[in-house]
């Protein structure tokens, strides 16, 4: 095993403040970026020497020269093809490798990693859903694209999809990938400074991680459920039997019940949430109320935003009924108000059902004249 000179990689801490400071933990390794690429390319066929490289090299840099690289990759690819699903199909998988690269070069660098093992672990698992439920919807197909981008290819025209695609789809969501692991290298910095003794915090967000994933695949699945009885019933004009779902859920075009009921968007919410409590981790561990890698997780934040913003103009546009769903039911958060659209269906299904009644009794009474004979004996005995 090739151990390096620890200082020449990461800082000297002293104080588990200073594993959050930029100044100190980044900035003097970014000289390291610049020579990367030339340094693997003069070791490109001795495997020895770029194992000394990768243990040599700071493992921040490590990530974000992978980030970089892999940006005009993806660019030459999404235009080749005229598909700006690429990123896509990458964003269950790289945060796995960002963390899972942390943990492997501490553990190869002889820094205690027990702490590093549960953040891999937990995203394994995030991956682990996230590209399942991605391969089941037949986002792995060739020639598969989200619709939004199809949606933004209308509007942007030819000229300014490339410049977004230079700008954001390739460059952009590659570098957030790579920020919203950054709390690790924090967690690397303070298990080199700690050992490995776990805190309060080693135990309480693994475990809410854990459930935030869990979350998410509930609410995938209620979705997954939902759109293939919805498929079912457009073939054949009958919900499946093994479905819950009645006719009207099945007419209104999209999901309303199970989590679906409290929240428009609970995978959303929970998928925020995962990378949000990935950095309090990290602020937690280095006893700081924020820090620098806080860009990753608000920038995600506020990619959701936008992304849920435009879904759900998609939806409403689609879905005559989205609008008073928006009303109801809160995006991410259930609200005090919060009301599901299946409890309005319930509430008009007796209405109707007491209207019809009605007509029955007139319809019956007027046509042979029992109706109003029973009607009348009623009214006597009453």
């Amino acid at each position: 095993m090739l151990v390096p000179i620890l200082e020449t990689t990461i800082p000297y801490i002293r104080r588990v403040e200073q594993c959050a400071d930029f100044s100190k933990t980044v900035q003097p390794y970014l000289p390291q970026l610049y020579d990367l690429p030339q340094q693997i390319y003069a070791h490109i066929t001795d495997l020895q020497a770029l194992k000394h490289l990768y243990l040599s090299t700071n493992p921040l840099i490590l990530a974000l020269g992978f980030a970089l690289a892999l940006a005009p990759i993806v660019l030459i690819v999404s235009e080749a093809n005229k598909n700006y699903s690429q990123v896509d199909r990458l964003w269950s998988i790289l945060p796995v490798l960002y963390n899972c690269h942390y943990a492997l070069w501490a553990h190869l660098s002889g820094i205690p990693a027990l702490r590093l093992d549960h953040v891999m672990a937990v995203t394994v698992l995030w991956g682990a859903r996230l590209t399942f439920n991605y391969w089941r919807k037949g986002g792995y197909q060739v020639g598969s694209e989200d619709y939004r981008w199809v949606v933004v290819r209308k509007y942007a025209g030819t000229y300014g999809m490339f410049f977004f695609n230079v700008t954001f789809i390739s460059l952009g969501q590659s570098l957030l990938l790579f920020l919203i692991t950054t709390p690790t290298y924090i967690l690397l910095l303070t298990s080199h400074l700690r050992g490995n003794t776990l805190s309060t915090y080693d135990s309480i967000f693994p475990k809410l991680i854990f459930g935030l994933i869990i979350l998410e695949f509930f609410a995938d699945q209620q979705q997954w459920t939902y759109h293939q009885a919805k498929a079912h019933y457009h073939a054949t004009a009958q919900p499946p039997r093994s479905a819950r779902y009645t006719r009207a859920q099945l007419d209104r075009g999209f999901n309303t019940s199970g989590l679906w009921a409290w929240s428009r968007h609970p995978n959303f919410a929970a998928e925020q949430a995962v990378w949000v409590a990935l950095y309090q981790w990290g602020c937690s561990e280095s006893a700081t109320f924020w820090n620098w890698t806080g860009a990753g997780a608000l920038g995600y934040l506020v990619l959701f935003q936008a992304s849920t913003w435009f879904t759900e103009r998609i939806s409403k546009e689609k879905y005559p009924e989205y609008g008073v769903y928006q009303k109801r039911v809160g995006k991410f958060i259930p609200h005090a108000g919060t009301e599901g659209m299946d409890v309005v269906e319930k509430v008009q299904g007796s209405g109707e059902g007491k209207v019809g009644e009605g007509k029955g009794v007139q319809s019956n009474g007027g046509g042979n004249g029992k109706g109003t004979a029973k009607a009348k004996g009623k009214a006597r005995k009453r």
